[in-house]
């Protein structure tokens, strides 16, 4: 294992052959989303997008949260613009948003490793990953309706993941869910009692271990047919799978099923 000198302290960087491990580092202020964050976030995200040996990321936490959403302390502060803040507050949306749709269409699988508290924007970033794995004392909520923010854009996240009375629930009770009710409604894949970062672990070797063409075409396929009707999905997905059939790892894959050997991936 080797660690990359860190080019943020907020978000650590460790890789494990072609896992790469994302560690948000504030726990001083709960890992929340600040602009410095979601700075740091989007930046790690970017430089690993490139990289053609890293085939799956992990994203976990230090301290006693994931992460606290928006950072009220740092939105507050801005009240006292001549703007009352608008500008500010327009900025931290448009970068969480950027950062959750960067999350979803990174062309390799994040998973997120949560063990504690995931609160508002930090619930919408764990139902961006595209898997998600909890320990056994992980909560999750979107409390925005108590403090009379409701949480609308994680509710963007959460309406994608969940069936709308599940996520309705989380949003107009702002109610925390443990780790297994998380499991039972779709929040996360997995529920595993040695900690999330061991079963998160398990997991990106598992999908690792797959082709990482194969998976870029799916992925961006699985998204972008989600949204549309029944005829045009299956036009957009028929249109990947011939374009993923005359792809490299398809033909090595298929030839080395068919001669009974193991597929050397590009």
């Amino acid at each position: 294992m080797t660690a990359e000198a860190d080019s943020s302290e907020f978000v650590l960087l460790e890789e494990a052959g072609h896992v790469a491990r994302l560690t948000l580092n504030k726990p001083a202020s709960r890992n929340a989303l600040s602009i410095a964050m979601l700075q740091a976030l989007s930046e790690r995200l970017d430089a690993l997008e490139k990289r053609g040996d890293i085939r799956v990321v992990v994203l976990q936490a230090e301290g006693p949260a994931f992460c606290a959403g928006h950072d009220l302390k740092e939105l507050t502060a801005h009240r006292n613009d001549p703007d009352g803040g608008r500008e500010f507050f327009d900025e931290t949306m448009r970068a969480c948003s950027a950062l959750m749709q960067k999350v979803v269409a990174l062309p390799k699988p994040v998973i997120a490793a949560v063990d504690e508290m995931a609160t508002a924007a930090g619930c919408q970033l764990v139902a961006s990953c595209d898997l998600a794995v909890a320990g056994p004392n992980a909560r999750f909520c979107t409390p925005g309706v108590d403090i009379g923010l409701f949480c609308s854009t994680p509710a963007v996240a959460l309406s994608r993941n969940l069936a709308p009375k599940h996520a309705l629930e989380m949003l107009l009770t702002g109610f925390p869910i443990g780790a297994e009710a998380a499991l039972r409604i779709g929040l996360v894949n997995r529920v595993s009692q040695d900690g999330a970062r061991t079963g998160a672990r398990a997991l990106a070797e598992l999908v690792a271990a797959k082709s990482p063409e194969a998976i870029r075409f799916g992925k961006k396929a699985f998204y972008a047919q989600r949204e549309k009707p029944l005829a045009e999905a299956y036009d957009l997905a028929s249109a990947v799978m011939v374009e993923n059939m005359l792809a490299a790892d398809a033909k090595e894959g298929i030839a080395a099923f068919l001669e009974k050997r193991a597929a050397e991936w590009r």
